[in-house]
């Protein structure tokens, strides 16, 4: 959570989600700081700024427990985490990072370091410096995911 907003309890949330229902009241989240976890219920949440329908964009929410702004501050800094969504087809960060990638031949493409917020397509950063859209992940194996890229894209590592 980036700040609090108003005297009312709303805070501003830096949103790294496309899923709405993350938002929606009554969704249940979980605020981590780094020595406890607090359980969170959503009453409200509105787009605040410019962007706000970007896959990372800044929302007002106002939680169940959360009643002043005292209480807000009291969040600041917290990082919020959804309850796991059962859905087959979705790639979840968590997942990605540190992910193996292959070709569509089972050939070794790369490591994933991280996943990169991009207006066109999200990017994973792979170990060796290698940037590739998310977009070009086919498919999954046990050890990871099969990217299908085209000729080129992944040829040099940059020096």
């Amino acid at each position: 959570m980036v700040r609090a907003h108003g005297l009312r309890g709303e805070v501003v949330v830096e949103l790294w989600s496309n899923r709405p229902e993350r938002r929606q009241p009554g969704a249940e989240l979980i605020a981590r700081f780094p020595d406890r976890e607090r359980p969170l219920v959503v009453l409200a949440s509105r787009p605040f700024g410019p962007g706000a329908q970007d896959p990372v964009s800044r929302w007002l929410v106002r939680f169940e427990t959360v009643s002043d702004r005292a209480a807000a501050e009291a969040l600041r800094g917290a990082v919020l985490l959804g309850r796991p969504i059962a859905d087959p087809d979705a790639l979840w960060v968590d997942e990605l990072c540190g992910a193996r990638l292959v070709d569509p031949e089972g050939r070794p493409v790369g490591e994933v370091r991280a996943v990169l917020a991009n207006p066109a397509s999200d990017l994973l950063e792979l170990a060796d410096g290698r940037l590739l859209p998310l977009r070009f992940v086919v498919g999954r194996t046990d050890e990871g995911f099969v990217v299908e890229a085209p000729a080129g894209l992944l040829d040099d590592p940059p020096s």
